[in-house]
């Protein structure tokens, strides 16, 4: 397989001890005082799991500030179709209208973020093995690892599609110092899938209080990756099966093995004491900041602009609601209750501040606001935890790949009925439907409670299907024109090999379709 670039290995100490936060270049022109390398540096279990902290970093990529407004969560959110964003932000309306350059920085951002985070996995891959310590402690380092790399291209793959197929470290003469791109069959056969399998045979436990990689956080996104390479472009349909038998996995195991279970308060999902807790399977941990940014900024980028609700001096409007979104929920659906009091929802266009109720518009997004932060009496400390994976999430991938197999079943319908009895909706048995109309009903299910969590984007690239508001249904993706205006551009289906990338590696040609 080809192998990482030098310098992306020398960023793994700068992953480790500063969180990736100064430039390689910068870093490569100091005095190296310390002589720390990859060949001393794995000489004891304290410093391998420093490294291993290190390769947790990479799932601050998505979080990156990349302009003003602009962060990777947002930007993959964009092209679906239900989402608004500031008028400033170029960046971000051309995600919307998808008429972006394969120059813009998200691009970049995401494609070298996700490379650096895997070369640190790779540097702890290659030399856990030879540190001395605990045979037990040294397996669940691997484990996290492992799940962590095979995170990382997980997000690469389904982004940008072929790619390079990085597993080592080596020198800058050798002759794989450019890779080439691999296809997305050999990404999935060749890392993820394995990686995924070997981090369920170490020692990981079944769950971690504190968040970092268990058992039942591999088995979730195992069943991901199963589901999504049922689906377009791979288009492997024996994997539902394997989707669906991995969800249920974690699902049997519920509660003795995996304490997964859904809060009874939306407003859970988004505030301080609740963070890594029952259904938030994998987050982005982000601790308190000092000064009015804080550390994650979500808080901040989701608030409508300039609408006087917050603490914060600056209110983006990044990532905000089109009213026919939330007009596509069902009636008495909680998610999409606009008047705040229990807090049982998604989204939100009134808030009391100072005793005085303020309306504002566009929709904001409930789901993201901290209270604590933001609120009349927050610290304008934006700590907010981004989640990658929560529990309903899994109950989905069960019932629809459970449909895909054998069509409707009560005990696909079971799970469906978890998430919806706390919306505060009814749900019909399993002979009410066919295996077309039950799969709508799972999909509408995923649009509305996974809502701006970024799947909707990947589902269209999986499915080919988007959510036609209006009619509620779902239909060809390249044909429809969403509530932005857009027709979803086959272009679409990947982002852009960053530019800056390909001018630097000839071998990275050619660029995706529809890119220049």
């Amino acid at each position: 397989m080809n192998k990482i670039k030098s310098i992306l290995s020398k960023c793994f100490l700068l992953g480790i001890f500063f969180l990736g936060t100064i430039a390689c270049s910068d870093y490569l022109n100091e005095d190296n005082r310390s002589a720390i390398t990859q060949e001393n540096y794995f000489q004891n279990a304290n410093q391998a799991q420093t490294a291993v902290n290190g390769v947790y970093s990479g799932l601050n990529v998505l979080l990156t500030r990349v302009n003003y407004g602009e962060s990777p969560f947002i930007s993959i959110e964009l092209p679906v179709g239900h989402a608004k964003t500031l008028g400033q932000n170029a960046n971000n309306n051309n995600m919307i209208q998808q008429r972006s350059a394969s120059i813009e920085g998200v691009f970049f951002t995401v494609w070298s973020g996700f490379y650096k985070a895997i070369a640190n996995a790779n540097m702890c891959i290659t030399n856990l093995p030879t540190v001395d310590m605990d045979s037990a402690e040294k397996s669940k380092l691997l484990g996290e690892v492992l799940f962590l790399r095979a995170f990382y291209y997980y997000y690469l793959v389904r982004l940008y599609g072929d790619i390079p197929c990085i597993t080592e470290v080596i020198s800058t003469n050798s002759p794989d110092f450019y890779p080439k791109r691999s296809s997305v069959a050999d990404i999935y056969d060749k890392i993820i899938i394995p990686d995924l399998l070997e981090a369920e045979k170490t020692s990981l436990p079944d769950y971690d209080a504190s968040g970092r990689v268990c058992k039942g956080m591999v088995k979730s996104l195992l069943a991901s990756v199963y589901l999504t390479t049922a689906g377009h472009p791979l288009n492997r349909s024996a994997n539902y099966e394997l989707a669906r038998d991995k969800a249920f996995e974690v699902i049997s195991g519920v509660p003795n093995q995996y304490p997964y279970t859904l809060f009874d308060n939306y407003a859970y999902l988004h505030d301080r004491e609740h963070k890594i807790q029952q259904e938030l399977i994998l987050q982005v941990q982000v601790e308190i900041g000092t000064n009015d940014q804080g550390t994650s900024g979500i808080a901040q980028l989701i608030i409508p602009e300039k609408c006087g609700i917050s603490k914060f001096p600056d209110e983006y409007g990044a990532l905000t609601v089109r009213d026919e979104f939330v007009q596509s929920y069902e009636k008495g659906d909680r998610r999409a209750n606009l008047t705040l009091g229990e807090t049982n929802t998604f989204f939100f266009n009134t808030y009391e501040k100072d005793g005085t109720p303020i309306s504002f518009s566009p929709i904001g997004l409930y789901k993201y606001w901290l209270e604590e932060a933001a609120g009349n009496n927050g610290d304008q400390k934006s700590d907010e935890n981004y989640t990658l994976l929560r529990y309903p999430e899994v109950l989905l991938i069960y019932a629809e790949a459970s449909n895909e197999v054998s069509g409707p079943s009560q005990a696909a319908v079971e799970q469906i009925k978890k998430i919806r009895d706390r919306a505060g909706l009814s749900t019909p048995d399993a002979g009410t439907f066919t295996k077309d109309s039950f799969r709508e009903f799972i999909w509408k299910e995923r649009y509305h409670e996974l809502a701006f969590e970024n799947k909707a984007y990947f589902d269209i690239l999986r499915t080919w299907k988007a959510y036609d508001l209006k009619n509620n249904r779902f239909v060809d993706a390249f044909t429809f024109q969403n509530e932005s205006g857009v027709t979803f551009k086959k272009q679409y289906l990947n982002w852009p090999i960053p530019s800056i990338e390909i001018n630097t590696n000839p071998n990275l040609n050619p660029q995706n379709e529809g890119w220049s």
